[in-house]
Parts: structure tokens; C-alpha cells; sequence
């Protein structure tokens, strides 16, 4: 009854549209393919076209590996989106490139963003311009399989709370067949998923060192706790064979499949693993280190207006942006597809503290830390390259690691020029 009454709504905008001679102004709206986020996007704009039927909202998706190519051609082209879902560390390279606006503090004043935002909203101000706002935020946390644990005779309610228990339990969920081979993981090994993420700003810091200093454009982890860190990781599969790097494509998907007693991962997963009908799964906070240090990263998509956006359409775009990154966007947007809100009175409810799933992502968020990426792509390959050379190809972890660290501070360098 309320889709019918939806529609009828917009047919009465429609026809009065019509009817006086007004033609709608259509925007286009452009994010990357991944089903949960096109569905709640979907509904987004289906509820921002019944409030405002003067302006029509075209949403166009493309695969992620081809997602950055395809918006930057069209824009440089004086084409494609009006308003462009972009990951934060994108931002420096679609600032150089002209392909975003910054927000006019007309419509969006800084003050009532830094008030109502969580502070990593930051990371979209250059200067005292805002180019961005996120519709949700991100932190990682350990997803586990219940059911292996079970099987495997450890207490499906007590998942690993350190480093040393997570070793130790994905020793004793690793299956392997007559040959040694494993036929299901422990913990996934997965680099160009989100591992990278929690070895640069996890596991690092938990090792004792930070790995980047002057606002992140000086690498500092080629050292002793870097050198652990790495380590560390490398030997999840050297030493401990408790997971495998290309082991069934993505961590994501072993775990999916149920192949994989434990993976670390973000949010934006709770939607597809929320599909999941063969096994219960539980979520925990990265584990800590032995002296009790934790440490997250935390990340976000925002929606930026582009360089193309002029004139009625800037003014559609603008209002698209403000509905998209308000309270009522945030809810639907945490229900379909997972990630926790922006803005933190949307976030910060009881309800959502003490939920078992969105829980332990909130307590993340109160210790993470932010990667201001200058090439988030060029970035990630460098760690993807270094493990890869330890396990692959069979560096020792430090010669790896000071390759990485030269590689990583080369990409900084050319973003200053």
C-alpha cells in the first residue's frame, strides 16, 4: 500500500509538472557497483524524488576496478555524474584534477558539520573547504565463524580477544586435506581487501610505532615495530598455516562460503554477510595486543558535487547532497546496507551501542585512526607488493618492508609537486 501510495505521489508531482510547464531538472548520481549500497540507493533517491519531483535523479553504477577511470573521463569530458560517490582517499586526486567542487558554506556551514559530523569528516577539508559528506562511516572489527568454533571445540561465545588468542584459534579451525593443503582457514589472508589497513594502522601501532608522521606524507614504519607488524602477518601463513594469501579469490568470500573460521573486514559488509543462511556468525573488536592497546581504522565513502554541476543543476545537486547526508538517509542507509552512520547523535543511540553487531564497530570508532591517502590505489599495492614478496616470493620481511616504505614515500613525494 505505501509503494502505491508512493507512486500515485509522484505521478500527482509529475502531472503538475506538466501541467504548469515546469520540466524537471535531472541530475546524475554515480557510485560504485555493490548490491547493498545500489539497493539502499535506490530507495534513497526513490523517497528524494517523491518529496521533491521537480528534480529526477539518474543513477548509473560501474564495477569497483574500473569505478575511478570511468568518473574521471566523463568529467574531464564535461560528462557524467552531477554527484559522485568517491572514497575519502581520493579526494587530493579529483581536487588536482578540477572534478570536484568545493561546498559552498551557504549551504553546507562548516560549523554544523564539524558539530554534528564525527570528527573524520575531516579528512574532506582542505584548506577551510569541505569537498564532501559521508552518508556513513566505516571501522573494521573480526568477524567469526560460530559454527567452526563449535566444531572445533572452542566456545562459540568467546571469540579471540588478543593477538595471541587469535593465533590460537585459527590454529585450531584451519582444515587441511591428506596433502597438507588447506580445504578451510583459520583467518583469512586477504592484503588487497582490508588487511592492509589493519597492518598500517593496526598492527603497527599495536607493535609500537606509527606509521606515518607529518600529516601522514612522511613514512615512518620502516623500523623495528613495522618490522614486527609485518612479521607478524607473514607468518599467519609461513609459520602458523593458519590461512593462505588468494585462498578462494577474497577473505570475503571464504568466509561467505564458510570456509574461513575467522575474517577481518569492514561494515559495508554486515549487508551481504547479513545473507548469510548456512552459519551463524558473531562480530568482535580487533583483537588487542598484550598489553591491552587496540586500534582500528576507520574510513568512509562521501558524496561529492562535481565540477560539472551548473546552474539549476548545482542547486539540484546540493539538495540531492543534503538529503543523502541527513539523519532520515543514515537510517536506511545502516539498515540495508550496514555502515554506521556519520553523524553522531544518528550513531550514538543506546540501541546501537549495545547491539552485538553494530556494537563493536562504535567501540572502534572511539580509537581508530584515519590514512590520509594521497593515492589510496598506488597505497595499497605498495603493502599488497611487500607481503607478497614474503610469502610469494620469499624476501626476508625487512629487505620487503624497506622496499615498501621507499615505494610508499615516492607516491607522497609526487603529491606534493
Amino acid at each position: 500500500m505505501r509503494f502505491r501510495h508512493m507512486l500515485a505521489s509522484v505521478a500527482i508531482g509529475v502531472a503538475t509538472l506538466a501541467s504548469t510547464g515546469v520540466k524537471a531538472v535531472e541530475i546524475e548520481y554515480w557510485q560504485y557497483v555493490f548490491d547493498t549500497r545500489v539497493k539502499a540507493m535506490t530507495q534513497l533517491i526513490a523517497k528524494f524524488q517523491e518529496a521533491n519531483p521537480d528534480i529526477k535523479v539518474k543513477q548509473t553504477t560501474f564495477p569497483y576496478a574500473d569505478y575511478q577511470t570511468k568518473v574521471a573521463a566523463a568529467i574531464l569530458a564535461g560528462q557524467g555524474p552531477d554527484v559522485v560517490q568517491l572514497f575519502y582517499g581520493w579526494t587530493d586526486t579529483f581536487i588536482a584534477g578540477k572534478m570536484i567542487r568545493p561546498l559552498r558554506a551557504e549551504a553546507f556551514p562548516s560549523a554544523d558539520i564539524e558539530r554534528d559530523f564525527f570528527p573524520i569528516v575531516s579528512a574532506m577539508k582542505r584548506g577551510n573547504d569541505y569537498y564532501g559528506l559521508p552518508t556513513a562511516v566505516r571501522s573494521l572489527a573480526l568477524f567469526y565463524n560460530k559454527k567452526i568454533f563449535k566444531d572445533a571445540g572452542l566456545d562459540p561465545n568467546n571469540p579471540p580477544k588478543t593477538l595471541d588468542e587469535l593465533v590460537a584459534a585459527a590454529e585450531k579451525t584451519t582444515k587441511r586435506d591428506g596433502s597438507g593443503n588447506i580445504v578451510s582457514a583459520g583467518m583469512t589472508l586477504d592484503m588487497g581487501g582490508q588487511d592492509h589497513q589493519w597492518w598500517r594502522e593496526v598492527l603497527i601501532r599495536q607493535f609500537g610505532g606509527t606509521p606515518y608522521t607529518d600529516n601522514d606524507t612522511k613514512v615512518t614504519y620502516n623500523d623495528e615495530s613495522g618490522l614486527k607488524a609485518l612479521t607478524f602477518y607473514t607468518d599467519l601463513q609461513k609459520k602458523h598455516k593458519v590461512g593462505q594469501t588468494g585462498f578462494m579469490d577474497e577473505g570475503q568470500a571464504a568466509f561467505r562460503a564458510g570456509l574461513a573460521a575467522m575474517t577481518i573486514d569492514g561494515t559495508f559488509r554486515l549487508g551481504s554477510f547479513g545473507t548469510i543462511k548456512a552459519f551463524e556468525w558473531g562480530v568482535v573488536e580487533l583483537p588487542a595486543n598484550a598489553q591491552g592497546l587496540r586500534s582500528n581504522y576507520a574510513s568512509y565513502f562521501a558524496n561529492a558535487i562535481t565540477s560539472k554541476a551548473e546552474g539549476e543543476k548545482l542547486a539540484a545537486a546540493e539538495k540531492f547532497l543534503k538529503y543523502v547526508s541527513s539523519p532520515e538517509a543514515m537510517k536506511v542507509w545502516m539498515e540495508v546496507v550496514g555502515e554506521l552512520p556519520a553523524r553522531r547523535a544518528a550513531a550514538l543511540t543506546p540501541e546501537n551501542a549495545a547491539h552485538p553487531i553494530y556494537g563493536p564497530f562504535l567501540k572502534g570508532l572511539e580509537y581508530a585512526h584515519t590514512t590520509l591517502f594521497k593515492d589510496e590505489l598506488a597505497q595499497r599495492q605498495v603493502a599488497i607488493d611487500m607481503v607478497n614478496r614474503v610469502i610469494i616470493g620469499g624476501e626476508e620481511p625487512k629487505a620487503s618492508l624497506a622496499k615498501a616504505a621507499e615505494a610508499e614515500q615516492a607516491i607522497l613525494d609526487r603529491a606534493k609537486r
